[in-house]
């Protein structure tokens, strides 16, 4: 157990830094067994003050320098485990040579500079340069940098860095150097070095100034020929962000690497960006829609914090939504307008909802902007970036798309090249539109997700509609008492002949209570509410079933009939816990479902919006409406209710099935959502009559022509005994035995299972030879899979499945704190289940905070999931 308590850093602390670093040189010597790094700093001083304080960890200092003088420890400076202090005096500016030593082969956390299957790889965000030399590693710190790489060309024929390539050439015994320069000053945590065996695929890009930018993707030999949607991907961004923007890319090249062993999707490190490959690789053969769209997500996201993360970067990681809620922002933007724009926001929102509030609503609960935290990997949460880009998107509502995008031009020109803070980017936004944000900003300070209770009153004889509107917000950790908000409620009315009446209307509700009346309506409307996901708030109206199904029908927002087809669902799943499980399920509801799946099957119909309506919701989001959570209820009632649609609607599943496109593979946004509608009839279908079903799985699985319907075939042969499924499986594996991220998907298909034996299922599998813990990819495939997907099994009453998870981490404390961490996320939320499971989560978190040697970010998310809830 820790005997000493990790050190809390807290926003109101912040100061500005004594020194400044102009000008970054880094020499690094690349041998077999060690990096030497020779870092020449080009210090300013700021203020006055006692001694120079740089951060360090995990190296072999050799010299310290000091304008040309060699400084004594113990007299000059000292040096621990985290910092090297310069004692020694130093005028107002001053260069300082640093000599110091590190091992990237040993450093299994995958920060700083470390290796992966040959290549030498960086990632440096948050803390991770202190890894690799003594610097000031705190983001308000911004120099010009220039790198130096000097190592054997066999073993590393291909060195990258950030900025432009200005020299190369070949040295003695069979070594040669790159000289890499980026003069635009940055953040050291947005420096990367590459030195691998790697290939590229290469590209240009025009940029409306005429400028050509060499583009190129890295990755292992072999990887080649999937890279070419991502590069496709990078273009499209880049053409986006210079229309919808006025953002232009800066320098010569951009380059990608792609590389198996990454803690995150990707790092937007300037003109270098590091990608997971999991996050550039896709073909039709070896990825999924969804891994296309992940792609073309990631590339995007990371691109877009060229300006809004790096030209701009924030002042301390406090504003760290300032550059990721902003970033996710034009990344949810981009996607929507390469495909629908319904679609896109209903999965922005699906994923908010399935993962943030329950954030929200937990022991971690947090602004988007954290007032402290003990360890800052922690802090790159759903909040932080989906919930801040949420609070954007608000203002982006209340000022409109003309004054949104002055204000951001105004942004950007005013702070490139600076660190700027969140009130920075909010007081651009006010300046240019003249809107008072100042109530606004609550959202960057106050936790948890509001409630919006929303009650409906027509007045026939004065033809008025009323809209009774309130909003409360629960307490949260360090957060009792909560002020109202500016909440923007988009509406639009609808008559019952399905017309609108009028027009829509942002309604903004800014107080605990208030009334908005609509005049001149001349029948009781329905009213569509919080049209687009408007505010990242809960809705309680009083809308009936049949108000629901009337916007199903009707709605003129894709999102919002969406919705109220979730909503309609909810009603049902959360009447049938609450009645027991002989209640049958409402025949309105089928009846609903069939029509949705009647229209489905005609070529008039929004099938990619459709695609979306049909699946009920994830048990997840059905769990986070119960006051006490029973996950095996909560299984069983949705798994009866998709029983029954399947038995009631088996023909109209069949004819659904077998409209699955033919031809050539396409990742248009039509071919998506018919391959969608085919694969979620299958499911169905194996649900009204197994043994069909698995005949029919086992068919597309063996004649599939893509891995999306391979995928779907072999995860409804997961959930079986079949002999079909064992020789499935065997297939898979032995056919991708040469392709790592389609082996991930074998483990994750497996433990997302429905299957009596799943605990002994996973436990083989984490045996199994190709399992590692090494490679955040593979034990994230098994376990998060497992714990996120799989509420039956991961929730079993004898605990095991907590008891894995707990392995887990208490394995990955001593390789991989910072994922470890992560992992955490199932746990948090222990006191909402029933008093069995309660007990059984409680004696696992104790289990792993009793562990010695904890690192501090498993630390703080264990100890704050156990500390005492505050009222």
């Amino acid at each position: 157990m820790r005997t000493d308590t990790p050190k809390t850093i807290y926003l109101k602390d912040y100061t500005p830094p004594a020194f400044l670093i102009s000008d970054t040189a880094l020499l690094f010597q690349v041998y077999a067994d060690r990096t030497d790094v020779t870092a020449t700093l080009s210090l300013k001083r700021q203020h006055p003050t006692d001694a120079l304080v740089l951060h360090g960890e995990d190296q072999i200092l050799h010299r310290v320098i000091l304008d040309g003088r060699d400084l004594m420890q113990g007299t000059d400076y000292d040096l621990d485990d985290k910092f090297l202090t310069i004692h020694a005096p130093i005028g107002a500016q001053a260069t300082l040579v640093i000599h110091n030593t590190i091992y990237p082969d040993k450093n299994t956390a995958l920060e700083g500079l470390y290796a992966s299957n040959g290549t030498l790889c960086t990632q440096c965000e948050a803390e991770g340069f202190r890894r690799i030399t003594y610097y000031l590693d705190r983001p308000d710190v911004l120099a010009a940098f220039k790198v130096r790489i000097e190592t054997d060309k066999a073993a590393y024929p291909v060195l990258l860095s950030n900025g432009n390539l200005e020299a190369e050439g070949d040295l003695p015994d069979g070594r040669h150097f790159v000289l890499w320069n980026d003069p635009f000053p940055k953040p050291c945590y947005l420096f990367a070095l590459v030195a691998g065996p790697l290939v590229h695929i290469r590209d240009e890009f025009l940029t409306r100034s005429g400028r050509k930018v060499d583009l190129r993707i890295y990755v292992r030999p072999g990887d080649e020929t999937q890279c070419y949607h991502a590069m496709d991907s990078l273009k499209r961004s880049m053409k986006w962000d210079e229309d919808v923007y006025g953002r232009e890319y800066h320098l010569d090249r951009f380059n990608i690497l792609a590389v198996s062993d990454f803690n995150m999707g990707g790092m937007e490190n300037t003109s270098l960006n590091i990608f997971n490959t999991s996050a550039i690789l896709a073909d039709k053969d070896l990825a999924t829609d969804a891994d296309f769209l992940r792609v073309e997500a990631v590339v995007g996201h990371e691109y877009f914090h060229n300006w809004s993360g790096n030209l701009v970067t924030c002042r301390d990681w406090f504003q760290l939504s300032l550059k990721e809620g902003f970033t996710v922002l034009r990344e949810q933007e981009f996607c929507a307008e390469q495909h629908s724009t319904a679609v896109q926001r209903i999965d922005d929102v699906a994923m908010l909802r399935r993962h943030q509030f329950p954030e929200d609503n937990g022991p971690l609960a947090h602004p988007i902007r954290p007032d402290n935290y003990i360890e800052i990997n922690n802090f790159y949460t759903m909040t932080v970036y989906e919930k801040g880009a949420e609070v954007i998107r608000m203002m982006q509502t209340l000022i409109g798309p003309q004054a949104y995008r002055k204000g951001t031009d105004l942004y950007f020109d005013t702070y490139q090249g600076q660190a700027a803070t969140c009130d920075d980017f909010v007081a651009s936004l006010e300046k240019a539109s003249g809107y008072d944000m100042t109530q606004m900003k609550l959202w960057y300070s106050q936790a948890g997700t509001p409630t919006v209770t929303i009650r409906g009153d027509y007045d026939a004889t004065a033809q008025t509609y009323t809209l009774h509107m309130a909003q409360s917000t629960p307490a949260t950790p360090g957060q009792q008492d909560k002020k109202p908000m500016v909440i923007p409620v988009t509406t639009a009315l609808f008559g019952q002949n399905g017309a609108m009446i009028g027009e829509e209307q942002v309604l903004v509700l800014d107080k605990t209570a208030q009334d908005f009346t609509f005049k001149g309506v001349t029948e009781r409307p329905v009213p569509s509410l919080l049209r687009r996901f408007s505010a990242p708030v809960k809705l309680d109206t009083d809308l009936t079933p049949a108000d629901l199904r009337h916007l199903i029908i009707h709605d003129t927002d894709g999102f919002n009939r969406w919705d109220a087809m979730q909503s309609l669902a909810m009603i049902e799943c959360n009447r049938l816990l609450a009645s027991g499980a002989e209640t049958p399920v409402d025949p309105d509801f089928i009846a609903m479902y069939s029509v949705l799946l009647d229209h489905a099957a005609r070529e008039d119909q929004d099938i990619t919006l459709l695609a979306r309506m049909l699946p009920l919701p994830d048990s997840s989001i059905i769990a986070q409406a119960q006051s006490v959570v029973h996950p095996t209820e909560i299984h069983a009632t949705r798994l009866r209710i998709m029983k029954t649609l399947a038995a009631a609607h088996t023909a109209r599943f069949a004819k659904l099935y077998d409209t699955a496109p033919h031809g050539d593979y396409r990742v248009d946004t039509l071919s998506i959502a018919k391959r969608a509608l085919s694969n979620l009839a299958l499911r169905y279908l194996y649900l009204a009559d197994a043994e069909a079903g698995i005949a029919r799985a086992a068919t597309q699985y063996a004649n599939a022509s893509n891995m999306t319907d391979r995928m779907v075939a072999l995860s409804v042969l997961a959930d079986t005994d079949s002999p079909a499924r064992t020789g499935a499986l065997q297939d898979f594996y032995t056919r991708y035995s040469d392709h790592a991220l389609v082996i991930d998907k074998w483990f994750s298909v497996q433990a997302a299972a429905n299957r009596p034996t799943i605990l002994a299922d996973i436990r083989a599998l984490a045996g199994h030879e190709a399992m590692t813990l090494k490679n955040p990819n593979r034990f994230r495939a098994l376990y998060s899979a497992f714990a996120m997907n799989n509420m039956n099994g991961f929730h079993h009453a004898s605990g095991d499945g907590y008891r894995l998870l707990g392995e887990l981490i208490k394995a990955l404390n001593a390789t991989n704190p910072q994922v470890g961490a992560r992992m955490l996320n199932p746990l948090r939320e222990w006191r909402r289940y029933a008093p069995d499971r309660q007990a059984l989560m409680e004696s696992v978190l104790q289990d792993i905070l009793a562990q010695p040697n904890l690192a501090k970010d498993i630390f703080e998310i264990a100890s704050k999931s156990l500390a005492p809830p505050q009222t």
